[in-house]
């Protein structure tokens, strides 16, 4: 997934000399191409997160549509206040590129984890938050992010991530997608989490339960119509996210749910990351798994919900 971003950031750059690439410390090669090609236009800096935002910021505001790649935690937290002032406050075109999101860089332990990075941005004015599933949506949506108006978080997972979504589908932005049809059970995933909810989806199928799963690629802003329709038939909802279950996908949808009015109340569970900083180093599986975040978990929180 994230060389499918860069690789489209590096496409939509031959077609548009509006395009700056900002990397922060990034490995020996990446964009190659684009460095040798494009030299006025490539920028590689040490690790310096506030000082290039407001650095892309500049450019920005100088006409230029900037692209700014580093690991997903460094980001976003390290350089908050440079995305406020800098970014939203001046509605500056800047793409923050975040690698690893949710729990991809276990291995590096908590400073490396970005588990709040959703909940941190979404609360910004004019802030635009993509998570997609795979890496054909990936291709779909970078074409879009150009004319944007002001400053977007494009949030990657690990890479090599199956395909889930449909390539011919277009994609729009603030629309979720049905990647699956239920009936009174519907899960809402983000990001990655697309893969385990069908996988879920599987396992419920097999206890006589069709479960619908909904995924959406924009968590903000997000085309409410369509969401509540998905909403309205499912009896119980349950949401997935590699994130904190506090400020991400789950909040945003307790928070439409509690404001829908659906003439009957929904049985509805957030699964995500505890409120707790990981005690583990590892794997991502192996710390998904140790968090709770697993198929047969998400299907033992549907099935006491459904039992209640």
């Amino acid at each position: 997934m994230r060389k499918t971003c860069l690789d489209c950031v590096y496409e939509l750059a031959k077609r548009d000399d509006r395009i700056v690439f900002i990397g922060s410390d990034l490995g020996a090669g990446v964009l190659d191409d684009f460095k040798r090609e494009m030299p006025d236009r490539f920028f590689m800096e040490g690790i310096s997160e506030a000082h290039l935002v407001g650095m892309a910021a500049g450019m920005a505001l100088e006409g230029r549509i900037v692209y700014f790649n580093t690991i997903a935690t460094f980001i976003t937290r390290r350089c908050f206040e440079q995305i406020v002032l800098d970014l939203c406050l001046h509605r500056a075109q800047v793409r923050l590129i975040g690698s690893g999101g949710g729990v991809v860089y276990a291995p590096l332990g908590p400073t490396h984890l970005a588990t709040e990075d959703i909940g941190i941005l979404r609360t910004l004015p004019g802030m635009t938050i993509l998570a997609p599933a795979d890496a054909t949506e990936m291709r779909r949506l970078m074409p879009l992010t150009v004319d944007l108006p002001g400053p977007a978080y494009i949030r990657l997972g690990k890479g090599g991530d199956p395909v889930v979504t449909d390539p011919a589908q277009p994609f729009v932005l603030g629309r979720p997608y049905l990647l699956r049809p239920g009936g009174d059970i519907l899960l809402v995933s983000t990001g990655t989490m697309a893969q385990m909810a069908l996988d879920a989806a599987d396992q419920l199928a097999a206890h006589g339960l069709a479960a619908g799963v909904l995924h959406l690629p924009t968590l903000k802003p997000i085309e409410l119509e369509p969401l509540l329709a998905a909403l309205a038939p499912a009896r119980v909802v349950v949401s997935l996210e590699e994130h904190s279950r506090i400020g991400g996908l789950g909040s945003i949808l307790a928070e439409v749910l509690a404001e829908a009015g659906f003439p009957a109340p929904k049985r509805f569970a957030r699964m995500g990351l505890p409120d707790a900083f990981a005690e583990q180093y590892g794997s991502q599986a192996s710390l998904l798994a140790h968090l709770g975040l697993s198929p047969d978990a998400l299907v033992a929180k549907v099935l006491a919900l459904n039992a209640r």
